[in-house]
């Protein structure tokens, strides 16, 4: 099954289940997403609406709890490469995972942010749990996903190091991160293996291809991984949203990514893009996002199906 969340004057908004083509809505039967995550029950209505992505809020615009992780650790290695750092060897066993804004926006919600501050995206998939008991196994935490969606974590690149060299995370360097439109059942998901999600996640920036890398590779800890990490110490309540991180792929010959442009499968954040950048030539060349800036970020089916819509936003002009 499919759902959204229609856009209405509730902060919860309203919600409402999807056709598989992306074209008609009907009732839900529980009034928001939690309300069904908590045990509502399902209407059989009938579709009474068209779906107009424009109108809907990201399908859990509030969670208990948002914990993203950095599953493909291909991309922590990049990152430490051009910064000359030694990459610690737990980072292949161990998952990294922060504590992120808890509030979404829709997809095409604006980017709002300074330019100064290094605004930038990070295409990722995203799990919606039910409530997972403390200290389950990773084999166990993979029964607890209700759904599946994309995000993007907006992330202020200049205000992350500072952040860091406090020893406490992140807080101002990470504002609210964008959903897809709709989130969609594992067992109606296509390229879903019970772990994690197979196929091509497409970026667009400025409508010309910027990323092209398939979700299902170079995932080091799966979504049983990720899970099972953040219940260690706490039982996760039902409506808990669990994060990949950066997907991100290694070349074919094992080294850095290409662009797409130059026949590679790109990246799926400009960091990334500056890392390669950095490593190849010495320094970064491409700019983080500025006002009017566009990024679309969206997966289709082998048959070339869109599945969750796109998240679609802009950068909007920044005023002091």
């Amino acid at each position: 099954m499919k759902f959204c969340t229609l856009r209405t004057d509730h902060p919860d908004g309203s919600l409402a289940r999807v056709s598989d083509g992306l074209n008609e809505i009907w009732p839900a039967g529980p009034a928001t997403l939690q309300d069904y995550l908590d045990g509502g029950n399902l209407d059989q209505a009938e579709t009474y609406g068209t779906f107009d992505p424009a109108k809907v809020m990201a399908p859990l615009p509030r969670a208990y709890q948002f914990l993203d992780g950095s599953a493909y650790v291909n991309h922590v290695a990049l990152v430490r490469q051009a910064r000359g750092a030694e990459m610690p060897e737990r980072f292949w066993t161990d998952p990294l995972m922060y504590q992120g804004c808890s509030t979404f926006l829709g997809p095409q919600d604006d980017i709002a942010g300074n330019p100064e501050w290094g605004i930038d995206f990070e295409a990722e998939v995203a799990v919606i749990t039910r409530e997972v008991p403390l200290g389950t196994s990773p084999e166990e935490a993979v029964q607890f996903i209700s759904m599946v969606m994309l995000m993007n974590d907006i992330s202020l690149r200049n205000l992350i190091p500072d952040e860091l060299s406090k020893g406490f995370g992140f807080v101002q360097s990470k504002p609210p991160s964008a959903c897809s439109p709709v989130a969609v059942t594992p067992g109606a998901l296509p390229g879903w293996d019970g772990r994690k999600l197979n196929g091509t996640l497409n970026i667009d920036l400025n409508g010309k291809p910027f990323g092209r890398a398939d979700a299902g590779v170079d995932m080091t800890f799966d979504f049983g991984d990720l899970i099972a990490h953040a219940a260690k110490t706490r039982p996760l309540a039902a409506g808990t949203v669990i994060g990949s991180g950066t997907i991100s792929n290694r070349d074919a010959d094992g080294g850095p990514g290409k662009p797409v442009a130059h026949g590679g499968l790109g990246y799926s954040c400009i960091a990334e893009q500056r890392m390669v950048e950095t490593i190849q030539t010495g320094e970064p060349v491409t700019p983080f996002l500025a006002a009017g800036d566009r990024i679309r970020i969206w997966m289709n089916d082998e048959a070339g199906n869109d599945i969750f819509g796109a998240i679609d936003q802009t950068v909007a002009p920044w005023e002091e």
